[in-house]
């Protein structure tokens, strides 16, 4: 389905984390990086299509997500005739695209790259907001800049780590969840000074079973995390997917 100018409508993804990390997806069999994105059907509005390619591409359904904002117009880029098909050459031009930015409300076991038999992705990651765009198609690069930039405004809060807690004349600083079993009171007793006050036993057993689990979860925050299934070989020259990367 394509308009008069030869643009097919389609949406864009830009999928946040807690932290205000977007979704990051390696396409497979490429060495190129992407946010999900996928064409829109006859009768579908963009925002069908954007729950459809979301769950496609990385199995996630409208209760693991929340709607932040969208661009306000259509973000349109050109395909270079190399990347399009022979027939479609001539009549096809390119993409125009709404992009929306979503908060995900459900955990990073909820994602599913192979939601379907035809994955879109191999590995996946959470990155910082600002993408490295050199590791993008190079005809998308431009878009992917429009649709940051004009969805920046919208990005939640991210929840503040100094918190303060009252206990008796003390003031007790909340631990980094890596740091060794201490509390910060405000003063020492002698000298008057902010310093660190170890904490007693049987206390410090307790805190030092919750870091376990913490560091447990924690462990690997913010690095690539691969697909737990072996990636697809391409056969023979990867140009058979060039079509693939301009849809």
């Amino acid at each position: 389905m394509l308009d008069r100018e030869g643009f097919r409508p389609n949406v864009g993804i830009i999928l946040l984390n807690r932290k205000n990390q977007v979704f990051w997806g390696k396409r497979i069999r490429t060495h190129s990086w992407q946010f999900p994105q996928g064409g829109i059907d006859r009768g579908e509005s963009p925002e069908q299509a954007m729950y459809r390619e979301l769950h496609e591409e990385i199995g996630l359904s409208p209760h693991h997500v929340r709607i932040v904002a969208r661009t306000r117009d259509w973000l349109r880029y050109e395909v270079p005739d190399r990347f399009i098909r022979r027939e479609s050459r001539g009549h096809y031009k390119g993409q125009k695209q709404i992009w929306y930015l979503l908060q995900m409300l459900g955990q990073d076991w909820d994602l599913n790259l192979r939601a379907t038999n035809h994955p879109e992705f191999d590995a996946w990651r959470w990155n910082d907001y600002w993408v490295p765009l050199d590791v993008v198609i190079e005809f998308k690069r431009g878009v992917y800049e429009m649709a940051l930039t004009e969805l920046a405004r919208y990005l939640p809060r991210t929840e503040s780590r100094s918190r303060y807690l009252r206990t008796g004349q003390y003031r007790m600083r909340e631990r980094p969840v890596h740091a060794p079993h201490t509390l910060y009171t405000e003063k020492d007793s002698e000298h008057g000074l902010l310093v660190p006050q170890y904490v007693q036993q049987p206390l410090a057993q307790g805190l030092a079973g919750q870091d376990a689990n913490i560091a447990g979860l924690h462990d690997g925050d913010g690095k690539a995390q691969m697909l737990a299934m072996p990636c697809v070989q391409a056969d023979g020259d990867d140009s058979s997917n060039l079509q693939e990367q301009s849809e």
